[in-house]
């Protein structure tokens, strides 16, 4: 990764974070990108222990999953097993982006979610909208890796556009691990749709 995209990482704070699962360290972290005028992201990071091949989530925020619960998608059931998983091992990062609807915002997410309920997929309901696919990017979750040393990592993941970003950014990544918690039927449709267009490795729903 050039050295200036380190450089762009602002440690923001750090501090305990009791949790069900286990006793993570919290940091903050907020990312100017390339050029100064790009308005900053930010993401936390959840870590656990130290290893020198550690089990690594990168989770886009999901407001109506992690925070309501919403069935439309698996995203907190998979952020619920990827620190299940990080605590059984003692050890590994989670890194938690602020893209809400794959980068897309959290009221045009909710006018994919209006389309949707005329018939569309997740894919059509972006293009309707005018909207990328997915416009996330992995630069701000490298360069946080980077700060803390992962210079190699098993990711935990159903996408490609993951493990593709990280090796293009130095990091070698030794394992995929499949995250695929048990859904609810109302997100069988989601799942088919991120397999069948989007390319991610995904065993269901049939």
């Amino acid at each position: 990764m050039p050295a200036h995209s380190i450089r762009n990482v602002l440690p923001v704070a750090e501090a305990a974070f009791p949790t069900r699962w286990a006793e993570f360290r919290i940091y903050g972290f907020e990312w100017s990108g390339a050029a100064p005028d790009v308005d900053k992201e930010s993401a936390v990071a959840l870590r656990l222990g130290h290893s020198t091949n550690p089990l690594v989530r990168i989770h886009s925020q999901c407001l109506t999953g992690d925070v309501f619960g919403s069935l439309r998608c698996d995203c907190r059931a998979q952020l619920e097993l990827a620190l299940e998983m990080i605590a059984a091992e003692r050890a590994g990062i989670l890194i938690y982006e602020d893209k809400e609807g794959r980068g897309i915002g959290l009221m045009n997410k909710l006018r994919a979610y209006q389309l949707q309920d005329q018939g569309a997929d997740t894919v059509e309901a972006n293009q309707k909208l005018g909207l990328a696919v997915d416009a996330r990017a992995y630069a701000l979750p490298a360069a946080i890796l980077h700060y803390f040393g992962v210079r190699r990592l098993r990711l935990l993941s159903n996408n490609p556009e993951k493990i593709q970003a990280l090796e293009q950014a130095g990091i070698q990544v030794t394992e995929r691990i499949a995250c695929e918690p048990a859904i609810a039927p109302q997100a069988r449709q989601y799942l088919r749709t991120k397999r069948q267009k989007l390319g991610h490795w995904i065993s269901r729903p049939e």
